[in-house]
């Protein structure tokens, strides 16, 4: 007695390529009597009917191994694409040369010339039509019904991004694409894979309307920064939820996929272009040597730390003064630059002792300083002092350690609020500029040491203590969103991009310069609360904007530059010199030193008008 098959035994890739391979001879006959039937204008005599039967073995004997020779089952239905008609022509042409041969060899009667040609080309519509015609059902496009499976979303873009996208979100129950809307208003009526083009992007907030569409995806990444960012805003303007597609760097490099959007984030409506950096100049400058970043527990410090990684230092030191920041730092150090070695430290700027033994025990080349107290009206009053003490004493006393252990450079980070000062923060900042600035006087005076440059930069996207994260809190929290005055600008720039210009400035440094980052536009405060709104999915009726006054020591519009200084252009578009006053001279350094050493002010104002004695433009609101 014969065993039964069992037909589930059989692995399911080979019983598919065995469909495929049935399918396939199968199209080879059928074309073949088809040609005949063609020829012969739909009537073929019998004679020649048994001719055809005759010479259909040798046709099999010829393109069933022509079409497994040229890979036709390598490929998988469900994925068909132009590789897989290529293979097909390339198989049928080969293996219809070799029939004709065959047959003129075996001297078959009765085989039209014009069968041998209708006969390839037939097997061609009929193996790729099948094979994309099985894809497109799989894809739920055959009847159209895709169109309108999902959620209807605009796409904003006509580009290679937006195909690509197209043709991933063909088979997403998730998304139905109701139409593209692109830059070039002469591509208005055209279509992208059965998807017209409605019009100009401008035309938005219309469309959105016309077709009942809630959300957009932008899919420009090859765009540049300003380009994506009005697109954005158009979107956003329109009340519409926004995402993107990944960046160009990524989909390129292959780390995600076209069809791995996202929600559109503050960041990409800032539309700032790439920071170009010297990387050559940047991995002979660090490459080896042991680097000390101060503050490394904060936004900028850290960001510093994380650039730095990138150029191989012997040793970087991570210093900061909470224990939980830096703990947080050093968790994702360990995971994303296990290569690096890194020493992390816990302790103050201020701290004398500390200061001799980190520098003693590992020899920092180069220092970073983004330790600081930063918050302006939380400096303004009872804290006043300590303002000082950190931002002052402490970016003394790390000065003076790094000179008196030979460190090449100390760069600072410090502020746009350092220019002619309305508040504690910015004015001890300055006060920190003018220390360094006498100590670089001091070693030209040396001829020799430590050089020291400070960088100048406002606001940074998302920082700890800035509006964004304050933002994003009131809207989760319902709102209101807060907001100190309607007029009220700021400059933004990303944090990597910030930290990115700092060490291009600190590479480029000579000693005494004061680099001033380019902050491109500034930004009302309001816009960014409407903006945050919008694309957190509320409306302004939803989340309310308060007014609530400017606090203590609060300017409406930040400046980069002192009244006295002017700038000058450096080989690099996003930095700029300014040329500030002559350093401060001995008998101002010696009443420094002195009120540096006195304990602190009875009250505030009295700190306030000290310290407008050290830095002139500095305008004290007093008590």
């Amino acid at each position: 007695m014969l065993p039964r098959c069992n037909f589930s035994m059989i692995p399911h890739s080979l019983a598919k390529r065995s469909l495929a391979i049935l399918h396939d001879l199968v199209a080879v006959a059928a074309c073949w009597f088809m040609a005949y039937w063609l020829r012969f204008n739909l009537d073929i005599p019998a004679e020649l009917m048994e001719s055809a039967r005759h010479a259909l073995l040798p046709v099999f004997a010829v393109y069933a191994p022509a079409c497994w020779f040229f890979g036709l089952y390598r490929g998988v239905w469900r994925y068909a694409s132009l590789m897989d008609l290529r293979r097909i022509i390339v198989a049928v042409a080969s293996a219809a040369v070799v029939a004709a041969a065959a047959i003129y060899m075996l001297r078959l009667p009765g085989v039209p010339r014009s069968v041998l040609i209708l006969h390839p080309v037939l097997l061609v519509l009929a193996m790729g039509g099948s094979r994309f015609a099985y894809r497109a059902w799989r894809d739920r496009a055959l009847y159209g019904r895709v169109m309108f499976a999902g959620e209807p979303v605009l796409v904003l873009g006509c580009g290679d991004a937006a195909e690509r996208l197209l043709r991933e979100l063909a088979h997403s129950p998730e998304w139905s694409v109701v139409g593209l809307l692109s830059e070039d208003a002469r591509r208005t009526g055209q279509e992208l894979h059965g998807v017209k083009i409605l019009g100009p992007q401008e035309d938005l907030s219309a469309w959105a309307g016309k077709l009942s569409v809630r959300k957009a995806i932008v899919a420009m990444p090859e765009a540049s920064p300003r380009k994506r960012r009005h697109t954005m805003e158009l979107a956003v303007q329109a009340g519409l939820s926004v995402m993107t597609v990944p960046s160009l760097e990524d989909m390129l490099g292959g780390k995600v996929a076209v069809s791995k959007i996202r929600q559109v984030q503050l960041e990409d409506l800032l539309g700032r272009d790439a920071v170009e950096l010297d990387s050559a100049g940047l991995h002979s400058w660090i490459d080896g040597k042991t680097v000390l970043v101060t503050g490394a527990g904060g936004s900028i410090g850290s960001e510093l730390a994380r650039q730095v990684a990138l150029f191989n230092p012997g040793l970087l030191i991570l210093l900061d003064i909470s224990e939980f920041a830096l703990y947080q730092v050093e968790q994702e150090f360990q995971r994303q630059y296990p290569q690096v070695r890194c020493a992390f430290i816990v302790g103050d700027v201020k701290d004398v002792a500390w200061l001799d033994w980190i520098f003693a025990h590992h020899h920092p080349s180069v220092v970073f300083h983004a330790a600081a107290y930063k918050h302006v009206p939380l400096m303004e009053g009872d804290n006043a002092w300590q303002a000082v003490r950190n931002n002052v004493v402490g970016s003394k006393r790390l000065a003076e350690a790094a000179r008196h252990y030979g460190t090449e450079k100390v760069v600072l980070i410090s502020t746009d609020k350092a220019v002619n000062p309305t508040n504690v923060m910015g004015a001890t900042k300055r006060l920190a500029e003018r220390v360094l600035s006498a100590m670089q006087q001091e070693r030209c005076e040396d001829e020799g040491g430590t050089r020291f440059i400070t960088v100048r930069f406002g606001n940074v996207l998302g920082s700890n203590g800035s509006v964004i994260p304050t933002f994003r809190e009131q809207i989760a929290r319902g709102g209101p969103v807060t907001v100190t005055h309607p007029e009220i600008i700021r400059y933004f720039m990303l944090i990597p991009e910030a930290a990115q210009l700092v060490l291009q400035a600190g590479l480029m440094g000579k000693g005494g310069e004061i680099f001033v980052l380019e902050m491109g536009e500034p930004v009302r405060i309001a816009d960014l609360a409407r903006d945050m709104i919008r694309l957190s999915g509320f409306s302004e009726d939803e989340i309310k904007i308060e007014f609530t006054g400017l606090r203590p020591g609060e300017k409406l519009y930040e400046e980069l530059l002192t009244d006295s200084e002017q700038t000058v252009p450096t080989p690099h578009a996003k930095l700029r010199v300014a040329m500030s006053e002559a350093a401060p001279d001995a008998e101002w350094r010696r009443d420094l030193e002195s009120w540096l050493r006195e304990p602190a002010p009875e009250t505030s104002s009295d700190l306030k008008l000290r310290l407008h004695r050290f830095v002139p433009e500095y305008s004290p609101q007093l008590n």
